[in-house]
């Protein structure tokens, strides 16, 4: 219902409707509409975490690049899932606690970024940020192939790769 109808369209009602049970039922496994959000980006986090888990790659920078990939395909495979799963930040914000599931999926990544930092591949002085800003960068280019610049998987795969390469590049030669 969410990938057809969307967050906003989204009741608890309709919903109970569509599983055939009625509203109050619902009410035994969820608080309210915000709870099975909650609910469903958790479960989409999982998934992720589960993406990257299954990456079998030893070398921190290709494992960087394994991990965007994965990521990118994560939000094309469900764009209105992805979209909620960021109602919930990995980190605290004005007005946000953080989301463990989102933190969990954040730091399975960062690690990759440490290890890199902490073999050498990697210049940049701050984990944190490096990590931040290889999310910001891989994030974005999602967000650009759910916008539907390109219906072609080579096309979008050479975006996620030029982005890749140009932080690595970055992170590789920082600015001083």
């Amino acid at each position: 219902m969410l990938e057809a109808e969307g967050v906003d369209q989204l009741s608890l009602r309709g919903l109970a409707r569509q599983l055939g049970v009625t509203a109050p039922a619902l009410y035994a496994y969820v608080d309210d509409k915000h709870d099975l959000l909650a609910a469903v980006a958790a479960e989409h986090f999982e998934g992720l975490i589960d993406r990257f888990d299954a990456i079998d790659e030893d070398d921190p920078v290709e494992r960087i690049r394994a991990l965007s990939h994965a990521y990118v395909d994560h939000a094309v495979d469900s764009p209105a899932l992805f979209h909620l799963m960021f109602r919930y930040p990995p980190t605290p914000v004005a007005g946000a606690e953080a989301f463990p599931p989102a933190t969990r999926a954040f730091d399975a990544a960062a690690a990759a970024t440490a290890a890199a930092i902490e073999s050498g591949q990697l210049a940049a002085r701050d984990p944190g940020l490096a990590s931040m800003t290889m999310w910001a960068s891989i994030h974005g280019a999602a967000e650009v192939l759910l916008l539907g610049f390109s219906a072609d998987p080579d096309a979008a795969a050479v975006l996620v790769d030029s982005v890749i390469d140009t932080v690595l590049a970055g992170q590789t030669h920082p600015l001083q």
